[in-house]
């Protein structure tokens, strides 16, 4: 059974920083690529960081670059999403995610942490 654990949300000022953990058990996790997503109130759920299954490639969205680094470790089964000079607009719920090869007909499915909260507010 494929499961996600996400941890290390809470309360931040501007300007401050968290450290987001994804505990993955369930499936073979070094072959997997590994997502960060989050979604805002009112907003539709956002990809925010992508890191490939050796940790040798990553990619994020344009509003965290330079701010979010997403890493992983293999031997922990563990994804990581660094969060540094936060800003009110990270407020959101933050997803961990894996996709792995689903049933005839879809490429892929879709698994989901259930979410850990970061508020960013003075």
């Amino acid at each position: 059974q494929v499961q996600l654990v996400e941890s290390g949300g809470g309360l931040v000022q501007p300007g401050g920083s968290l450290m987001l953990s994804c505990a993955a058990s369930g499936f073979t996790f070094s072959s997997a690529a590994m997502r960060w997503y989050r979604q805002a109130p009112g907003k539709e759920r956002e990809l925010v960081a992508h890191i490939s299954s050796s940790g040798g490639s990553t990619n994020y969205v344009d509003s965290v670059k330079g701010r979010f680094t997403i890493s992983r470790d293999n031997d922990k089964n563990t994804v990581y999403l660094q969060m540094i000079s936060m800003k009110p607009e990270d407020t959101a719920v933050y997803y961990c995610n894996t996709r792995q090869a689903g049933s005839f007909g879809v490429p892929w499915y879709d698994y989901w942490g259930q979410g850990t909260k970061v508020t960013v507010s003075s």
